[in-house]
């Protein structure tokens, strides 16, 4: 909980913290790949390379949309790195004058071929569509009070998530699990 005064209306104000979920996902199972909660007040763009490290080692990754919050140098070249391409919207201030190979082409593939670009874009609402469904499904509060409570809690709809889009590929995709032998 944060505490503070209101000196404006001369009361005691308090509101509950949360906690923010990052995570990459499937664009057609929209299976979770790879999450992270955080503090409230944590950015986005730090948490992009962990995301896509653990994705990568388990799905081959072609393509990474993300909104703007995650645009840098540094997470275009991790999904470079794995030999995907990145499919962030650049900052209207942006320019394409910098002296890095990669920012540039994305940049002008942005700026001269936006229709193409935001093609690949718009596939990031799969995770809203993800979020949506965890929240139907399970609830959009978290009722834990405490920090690890709340990240625990939060990691376990994610999975109970995953265990139905997995049940559903199976009947849906004619998929045959394949355990443990």
């Amino acid at each position: 909980m944060a505490h503070w005064h209101d000196e404006r209306y001369g009361r005691h104000r308090r509101e509950r913290r949360w906690v923010k979920v990052h995570l990459m996902c499937g664009v057609h199972t929209h299976v979770v790949t790879s999450v992270e909660v955080t503090p409230t007040d944590s950015g986005d763009a730090p948490q992009f390379a962990g995301l896509v490290a653990i994705t990568s080692r388990r799905f081959p990754v072609q393509e990474v949309s993300a909104d703007k919050a995650y645009l840098s140098l540094e997470n275009l070249q991790v999904v470079d790195g794995i030999g995907g391409i990145a499919y962030i919207p650049f900052k209207q201030r942006t320019t394409g004058d910098r002296p890095d190979v990669l920012w540039n082409r994305m940049w002008h593939y942005y700026m001269f071929q936006r229709e193409t670009f935001l093609q690949h874009y718009h596939k990031r609402s799969n995770v809203e569509t993800t979020f949506s469904m965890i929240k139907m499904k399970f609830g959009e509060v978290v009722k834990a009070k405490l920090p690890v409570a709340q990240v625990n809690e939060v990691l376990c709809k994610i999975l109970c998530h995953n265990l139905c889009v997995l049940i559903q590929s199976i009947y849906e995709l004619g998929i045959e699990p394949t355990f443990w032998e």
